[in-house]
């Protein structure tokens, strides 16, 4: 239902940010969970309490007005300041949360994120859980949008906006090593097998390589761990990825061998992103419960088995 005429309130500034962001009603309603029309009435009844028109609807997609840019960074003030309110009223520790939304990448999935949400439940028993996964980049752009508080991804590199509304929590720095058939070595006429472009590490290893002015033979580009190394393990080639990629495939482990890259070192970095100031001092508390499971989860284990990557794969 709209809000009463005169009335600029805060879901009327989020459904405007959305819009802004969004370029559409459409897509804003589904990002907000709400129908189109609920989207126009709000947006109608905000126009109405300020006096002015905010959005170019004939344009496709569709534009902010010089009024609409004035607002946006009042509504964004707004929300934020909403937020931080809703942190001081928890008392800014965890124990004071309701709801949770949290982003982790999906190289924590085989067994990090489910404990991480063990542990947390354990400390928020009054607290709901929303959980999503996904490719890096999706998830922060989710950040930034305020659909998620928290996001466990890996730094995007040259690709990261200059945002200094993010505070960042390094967790875990890892190489990038080279995955080939149980008792092949490096070399000869094995092909490539890509993972891929579409994705943050796909492009990491493609740019590397360029850089290297190295040209490899492929065959296939996938987006799944499991089918990259299952077909390395098969001896179909050889492929390029990290020890969390490999961590998540484990069930190869004894039909692959690991070596470090026959070029130039590549590495990533891992960290626990939110919005700055909003949650207090939460991000510090969970980046250190993730420290933990990642030590003992991902970096030991992988470190029995390579102990030669003891200088490169480590917790910050």
């Amino acid at each position: 239902m709209a809000e009463a005429t005169g009335r600029v309130t805060l879901w009327g500034a989020e459904v405007f940010l959305a819009v802004a962001e969004e370029h559409a009603i459409s897509a804003a309603a589904k990002r907000l969970g709400v129908s189109p029309s609920a989207i126009s009435q709000q947006l109608t009844s905000l126009e109405v309490a300020l006096g002015a028109v905010l959005l170019d609807r004939s344009a496709r997609p569709m534009n902010l007005t010089p009024a609409g840019f004035m607002f946006r960074r009042h509504a964004q003030t707004m929300l934020n300041a909403e937020a931080e309110a809703r942190a001081e009223l928890a008392v800014a520790e965890l124990s004071g949360l309701t709801t949770l939304r949290l982003g982790m990448i999906e190289d924590f999935d085989a067994e990090v994120t489910p404990q991480l949400l063990s542990l947390l439940a354990q400390e928020l028993r009054g607290c709901r859980f929303l959980l999503e996964t996904g490719a890096s980049h999706r998830l922060l752009d989710q950040l930034d949008a305020r659909a998620l508080d928290l996001v466990a991804a890996a730094d995007l590199g040259s690709e990261t906006p200059d945002d200094a509304e993010r505070e960042v929590h390094p967790l875990l720095i890892e190489p990038f090593v080279a995955v080939v058939p149980k008792g092949r070595s490096l070399g000869g006429d094995l092909p490539l097998i890509q993972y891929t472009g579409r994705h943050l590490m796909g492009r990491q290893i493609a740019g590397h390589l360029a850089r290297q002015n190295i040209r490899l033979a492929h065959r296939f580009e996938l987006d799944s761990y499991n089918a990259i190394i299952a077909m390395v393990a098969g001896g179909q080639g050889w492929t390029i990825l990290t020890p969390l990629a490999l961590h998540h495939a484990a069930r190869f482990s004894t039909q692959i061998e690991v070596f470090p890259l026959p070029f130039a070192p590549l590495e990533r970095t891992l960290s626990l992103s939110a919005r700055v100031g909003v949650l207090k001092g939460v991000p510090t508390q969970v980046a250190g419960l993730l420290r933990g499971l990642v030590a003992a989860q991902v970096v030991e284990p992988a470190l029995q088995n390579w102990p030669w990557m003891k200088a490169q794969l480590r917790v910050l």
